[in-house]
Parts: structure tokens; sequence; C-alpha cells
């Protein structure tokens, strides 16, 4: 698009993230400004399973990390033999939601963002019923083949868009690189800004 930047169309399936099962098809666009700034993407989806099914599944995973004995703490995920445990899977699986809406906010044309490993772990007790994560993880970027690390704070509760707060600090690109307060979800992520942290 002149003066505008170019604009992709994408027509792709997805499938569950723990189970591997038919998720729905998708239909977006994306435009990458000419201007340095995040893509702006609009994409509507088709799910194979309806809302109470998705809100039933959210809730048993909320359930599950809301009721540990103790706060979570895990380093190395997965470990350097590509496992992880079990019992962590859904730390993991919070890291990957979280962590997409960081490689959305830097990524380009040229540049992609894979999730590499998370390299340490807290969860937060609150006194309301949000569950919260302070993260570290380690973003591989393409083609660079540079690692990126970024701290990422993570609140969710059920029926509410995951909330990140992010910071990334990275040799070749400087290390003022972060957010204020992020909110994404299966949806979409939104552009909202807010106090950093």
């Amino acid at each position: 698009i002149p003066e505008s930047g170019h604009k992709y169309y994408l027509q792709f399936s997805t499938e569950d993230y723990r189970t591997g099962e038919d998720a729905g098809n998708c239909l977006a666009t994306v435009l990458y400004p000419k201007k340095k700034s995040r893509p702006v993407v609009s994409i509507k989806c088709s799910h194979t399973k309806d809302k109470e099914e998705i809100q039933e599944e959210d809730n048993r995973f909320y359930q599950m990390i809301r009721h540990q004995s103790k706060p979570i703490t895990a380093n190395n995920i997965p470990d350097s033999y590509g496992n992880i445990e079990p019992a962590l899977e859904p730390v993991w699986a919070l890291a990957v939601a979280g962590s997409s809406s960081i490689m959305w906010e830097k990524s380009t044309e040229t540049l992609g963002y894979f999730l590499a490993q998370v390299k340490s772990v807290r969860q937060w007790i609150r006194k309301d019923d949000f569950i919260e994560f302070d993260y570290t993880v380690l973003l591989h970027e393409i083609p660079t083949q540079e690692i990126i690390s970024c701290h990422m704070r993570l609140t969710w509760l059920p029926g509410q868009p995951l909330k990140v707060k992010h910071f990334c600090a990275s040799q070749g690109h400087g290390a003022d690189e972060g957010s204020g307060a992020e909110s994404g979800s299966a949806a979409g992520p939104s552009a909202g800004k807010g106090a950093s942290f």
C-alpha cells in the first residue's frame, strides 16, 4: 500500500496447544507500517469448541494453578534435553501465551521470534483471585539467531485477557525496549499502554 506499508492476507488453521486437536480456522490481515511500529493485525477465527467448553478448560487450568500447596518456582523449562516436567506444563503454557504478545510487538517483516526457554519463573501469592507470575524468558530471534532475554510479569483471571508487562534486554537493539500493561488473548492483542514496572 503506497505510503503505508505492506499488507498481508492470511488463511490458516489452529490447533489446541496442549492436545494438538483442531481448534478452528482463521482469516487475518497484517499490515507492517513503513514507519517502525508494531504490526496492525485484524483476525477472525471460527472455533471448533464452544465458548462454554473453552471456559470450563480455562477454569480447570486456573484451579490447578491456584490450588498449589506453595508458590511455583522453577528454572530452565524445557531442560537441556527439551523435556518439560508434567507439573510445569501449565507454567510453560502461560509463558507461551504471554511471550506471544512480546513477539507480536517486536516482530517486523524481516524479524521473527520464538520462545526458546523459560530461564526462571516465580508465582506471586495475591489476596485477590488473580494469578500472577514473574518470568525470565529467552526469545530466539530469526534470522539473526540472537537470543533475547525478557522479563515478563503475567496476571490472569479466567474470562479476562492475560495482562502482560515486559522489559527486554538485547545486545544488538539496546536495552530500552519494553511495555507498559499489555493485554493479550486468543481473540487478539490490544494496543493499550500503561505505566512501566
